[in-house]
C-alpha cells in the first residue's frame, strides 16, 4: 500500500530520471551495469548490522510503474522521448541478496542490481530508503532483543514514527525477534501478533465530583478482557495501583504495567507487594523510553515483558544503516569510486561467510563474483547472496518474515561472544576482500 495509489514509481528522486534522460540520448542507457547496496561502516559503534526489508523492497519493484499520474509529473522537467520511454518501463534484470534476516559488515555486497543502466539506476533511491530504513530498526531491534536475555518485547512506537513507516517499524522489529506490536496495520498486513490494552487515559476517564476512582477503571478493563489483562497500575500512587489491581482482579491477574520512574526498583519492590497478595504468577511489564542499554540494565530485575518505543523506530535508536547503491560494473568492466573518503569496490561480487564445526563465525570473506571461490582453510562456508529477481521476476519460495526470524536468531547465536556485547568495537568478524577489488 502506498499513500497515492499502487505505483512506487514516485518513490525516487529527481537526478535518477535525469541520468536516464541524459543516458538515453548519448546512447549509453543500453549498457549493461552491475550496482550494489552496502555499507561503508556501522552505525553508532555497532557491531552488526541486519538486513531488513527485503521482501518490502521485491513487492515495490514490482509496482515501479509509471502510469498516466506518474507520467504527468515526471513530464514538466523531462523531454518527450524519455517520458515515452518511462510509459514502457519494467525492470526486467536480475538482484541477488543477502537473505532478509543475515547479519551484514562494512562492504558487505547485500544485494547486487544487474541489468542496463536505464533500468538499474531508477531503482536507487527505492532501494535506499526501504533498505536502510528496515535494517536500522532491525539492527537496534535485534541489540534489544539480545539484552533482554530471551524475556518478551513488545514494539510500542507508532506514535513517534510517520504512519507508513511505523507499520514497516513494527515488521521490522518483529522479524528481529520483538514477539508483538501494538500496530493493528502491522497486524493486518504481515500477521505480527499484536497486544496492547489500556493508558493512563482510561485510568483517568473515570474520574468523578467524589475523585479519582482507579479501582471502577480496573473493574472496567477486567470486565471487558478478563483476569488475564494488564493493568496499568502507576497512574496515581504505585503501591495503592498494585493492591487495588489484585483486589479487582484477583490472583490470577495477568499482568500490571509500569510506565514510568526507577524500572528496577520500582520493578523488584512491584514484585514483592505481587507475592505478599498472593499473585506470583502475574507479570510485570514495563514501558517507558527504554532502549538496549536500558533493558540490559534491567536483565536482574524481575521483569517479564519489555514494552519499547521511541528508541527502537526514531533516529535516537535506529541511527540510519548508511546504506549505498554504487555502479561497480559497466559491461564487463570493473569500476570504482575512488575520493578518498567514499571509495567504493569494482566489480559484481559475491561472498562467503565462514564459521567453525561448532557454528561459530570467524570471517566474511567477498571475492568476484567470476573468479574463484576462496579457500576457506577447511572452515564451513556459507554462500550469503541468493536469487532474488530473475529476468524481472521474483524468484519462488524465498524465506518468509517467520522464515527471517529464524535466521537471525540463528545467526545471533553464531557470532563470537565479543560481538554481542553492548559497547563500541570493531565489527564482531574480519571481513576479508580478495581478487579485483580495491579497499
Amino acid at each position: 500500500m502506498t499513500p497515492h495509489g499502487d505505483s512506487t514509481a514516485l518513490f525516487t528522486d529527481q537526478y535518477e530520471l535525469t541520468m536516464l534522460a541524459a543516458a538515453l540520448a548519448d546512447g549509453t542507457a543500453a549498457r549493461q551495469c552491475s550496482f550494489e547496496v552496502f555499507a561503508r561502516a556501522l552505525p553508532g559503534g555497532r557491531r552488526y548490522g541486519v538486513v531488513a526489508g527485503t521482501q518490502r523492497l521485491l513487492e515495490a519493484i514490482t509496482r515501479f510503474r509509471f502510469g498516466d499520474d506518474e507520467l504527468a509529473v515526471v513530464a514538466k522537467f523531462l523531454d518527450e522521448s524519455t517520458v515515452r520511454w518511462l510509459a514502457d518501463y519494467r525492470f526486467t534484470g536480475d538482484i541477488d541478496g543477502y537473505r532478509e534476516g543475515d547479519l551484514y559488515f562494512p562492504g558487505s555486497p547485500i544485494l547486487s542490481v544487474r541489468g542496463s543502466f536505464a533500468e538499474c539506476v531508477l531503482l536507487e533511491t527505492l532501494t535506499l530508503s526501504i533498505l536502510n530504513h528496515d535494517s536500522a530498526i532491525a539492527s537496534a531491534a535485534a541489540r534489544m532483543v539480545s539484552a533482554s536475555a530471551g524475556r518478551p518485547m513488545i514494539e510500542m512506537g507508532s506514535r513517534r514514527a510517520h504512519e507508513v513507516s511505523a507499520v514497516a517499524a513494527s515488521r521490522a522489529a518483529y522479524l528481529a525477534g520483538f514477539a508483538h506490536t501494538s500496530n493493528l496495520e502491522a497486524v493486518r498486513r504481515y500477521n505480527v501478533p499484536g497486544a496492547g490494552t489500556s493508558a493512563h487515559a482510561f485510568t483517568l476517564l473515570h474520574t468523578t465530583t467524589s475523585g479519582p476512582d482507579e479501582a471502577a477503571a480496573f473493574r472496567a478493563q477486567v470486565a471487558s478482557l478478563g483476569v488475564g489483562t494488564t493493568l496499568l497500575v502507576d497512574t496515581y500512587d504505585i503501591t495503592d495501583g498494585v493492591n487495588t489491581a489484585v483486589a479487582v482482579a484477583g490472583t490470577g491477574l495477568g499482568g500490571v504495567r509500569i510506565d514510568s520512574g526507577d524500572l528496577g526498583v520500582l520493578a523488584g519492590q512491584v514484585r514483592r507487594q505481587l507475592d505478599d497478595l498472593g499473585a506470583t504468577s502475574t507479570k510485570i511489564v514495563v514501558s517507558g523510553d527504554l532502549d538496549e542499554y536500558a533493558v540490559a540494565a534491567l536483565r536482574a530485575e524481575p521483569v517479564d515483558v519489555y514494552g519499547v518505543g521511541t528508541s527502537v523506530v526514531t533516529g535516537s535508536g535506529a541511527p540510519t544503516a548508511g546504506m549505498v547503491y554504487k555502479l561497480v560494473e559497466v559491461d564487463g568492466i570493473p569500476v570504482e569510486k575512488r575520493s578518498a573518503n567514499k571509495v567504493s569496490r569494482g566489480g559484481t561480487k559475491r561472498s562467503l561467510r565462514l564459521a567453525r564445526a561448532t557454528g561459530t563465525v570467524v570471517e566474511e570473506v567477498v571475492y568476484p563474483a567470476l573468479g574463484p571461490v576462496p579457500d576457506t582453510g577447511g572452515l564451513d562456508a556459507r554462500e550469503l547472496l541468493i536469487p532474488l529477481i530473475r529476468g524481472g521476476a521474483v524468484v519462488d519460495g524465498l524465506p518468509t518474515l517467520e522464515d527471517s526470524r529464524t535466521l537471525l536468531a540463528g545467526a545471533l547465536v553464531s557470532l563470537p561472544w565479543e560481538g554481542l556485547k553492548l559497547s563500541r568495537g570493531e565489527p564482531a568478524i574480519p571481513m576479508r576482500f580478495t581478487g579485483r577489488t580495491q579497499s
